[in-house]
């Protein structure tokens, strides 16, 4: 076998991998690029549709619809990108759907600049420490006084999937370089609760 046909045997042992760890965690739905609205429309609709084959609860549809457009959002907001040439857009990243019988989860990851890590910790974990109603009143006084950036934010989106779910966010940044990170967040909604 010549060194192509190794490098294509390669290639389809690690579909068979990826596809065995995607059964395992229970993977619905995995996505990378950018996250545009019509992404948004199409993963909401897919999901939308398992969801009634299943015969979801329409409080767990309305509550996973409402995570996963807020997080896709954050994504297509806040992703920066590593390559510097302007025919690159920020947005891009990968996400996430899996299902078990206790909750769904909605992972994101996302290419972000390392000087933006203490500030987005600082949110995560002050959203994390707060119970139902401190997450209203937080929410309230971002809306007053939160900094926002030049994108949008202060926030609110972690603050609204906290308060939506009754669950922590779960997340970890992941340096690249001197310069990025890689940025992960987990939301679950539980099934069962709902």
């Amino acid at each position: 076998m010549d060194g192509k046909g190794a490098d294509i045997k390669e290639f389809l042992e690690f579909v068979y991998s990826f596809y065995k760890s995607m059964n395992e965690h229970k993977v619905q739905l995995v996505y990378e690029g950018e996250i545009t609205h019509q992404i948004t429309k199409a993963f909401t609709s897919l999901t939308e549709t398992n969801m009634q084959l299943d015969e979801e609860s329409h409080s767990a549809q309305k509550k996973v619809f409402h995570v996963m457009v807020e997080c896709l959002q954050n994504l297509g907001k806040h992703a920066d990108s590593m390559d510097s040439s302007e025919s690159v857009k920020d947005g891009r990243g990968v996400f996430i759907l899996c299902k078990n019988d206790e909750e769904y989860s909605i992972t994101t990851g996302n290419v972000l600049i390392k000087s933006k890590v203490p500030i987005i910790m600082e949110v995560l974990e002050k959203v994390n420490d707060l119970d139902k109603d401190g997450l209203k009143q937080l929410y309230k006084h971002q809306i007053k006084e939160g900094r926002l950036s030049n994108k949008g934010g202060a926030g609110l989106g972690f603050i609204d999937i906290a308060k939506k779910t009754g669950n922590k966010l779960h997340y970890n940044f992941i340096t690249i370089d001197d310069e990025f990170s890689f940025f992960i967040l987990t939301s679950t909604i539980t099934r069962n609760n709902i």
